[in-house]
C-alpha cells in the first residue's frame, strides 16, 4: 500500500519548470537518472504508523520540491545506490576476512596437532632409549658386581695361600730352630744384614 501511495505522490509532482541557463546540466541529469538503478523493494512490510508518517513526509517534501524535485531525487537515488554498493562491499570484505580467519585458524590447529603428534612420538622414542639405557646400566652394574666378587674371591684365595705359606714358614723355622738347638749347631744363614 505504501508503494501505491508513493507512486501517487510521484505522479502528483508538477513538471519541472522551464529550463534556465543550466541547460547543459539537463543531459547529465538524464544520464545520471538512467545510470542510477533504484534499490529493489524490500519484502518487509512496515507498520501502518510508519506508512502514514512516510506518506505525510512524502506529501510535505513534494510541496517543498517544486523546481529541484528531479535533481534532489537523482541525488538521493545516487546516494542510496552508493550506500548500497558500499554496504555490499563491506559485507563482502567481512565475509572474506572471516574466511581468511577460519582458514588461518584451521591451519594453525593442524600445525598444533602435527607438533603434538611429533612431540609424542619423540617422547615415546626417548622413553624407549631411556629404558634401554637403564637395562644396559643394570646389566653393567651386575657385571661389575660379579667382577668385584670374583676379584674379592681371588684376593681371599691369595690371602689364604699367603697365610698358609706363612704358617708353613713359621713351622719350618720353629722346627729348624728346634733342630739347631738339639744339635747345638748354628744356622748357616744368620741374619741377612750381617
Amino acid at each position: 500500500m505504501a508503494e501505491e501511495e508513493s507512486k501517487k505522490v510521484e505522479t502528483v509532482e508538477p513538471p519541472p519548470p522551464a529550463p534556465q541557463p543550466a541547460e547543459a546540466e539537463a543531459p547529465l541529469d538524464v544520464a545520471e537518472e538512467k545510470s542510477v538503478i533504484p534499490p529493489p523493494p524490500t519484502e518487509e512490510k512496515p507498520s501502518e504508523s510508519t506508512e502514514l508518517a512516510a506518506v505525510e513526509k512524502a506529501a510535505e517534501s513534494t510541496e517543498e520540491k517544486s523546481t529541484q524535485g528531479s535533481v534532489n531525487r537523482d541525488v538521493v537515488l545516487a546516494r542510496v545506490a552508493t550506500e548500497k554498493r558500499i554496504s555490499l562491499i563491506k559485507a563482502w570484505e567481512e565475509s572474506e576476512k572471516s574466511k581468511a580467519e577460519n582458514k588461518a585458524q584451521k591451519k594453525l590447529s593442524n600445525i598444533a596437532a602435527w607438533e603434538n603428534s611429533k612431540k609424542a612420538a619423540l617422547e615415546a622414542e626417548l622413553q624407549k632409549i631411556e629404558e634401554k639405557l637403564e637395562k644396559q646400566k643394570a646389566e653393567y652394574v651386575e657385571k661389575m658386581k660379579n667382577k668385584v666378587a670374583l676379584i674379592h674371591k681371588e684376593a681371599e684365595e691369595k690371602k689364604a695361600i699367603v697365610e698358609a705359606k706363612r704358617g708353613e714358614d713359621l713351622l719350618k723355622a720353629e722346627e729348624s730352630a728346634a733342630k739347631y738347638r738339639a744339635t747345638g749347631t748354628t744356622p748357616k744363614k744368620i741374619l741377612g744384614c750381617f
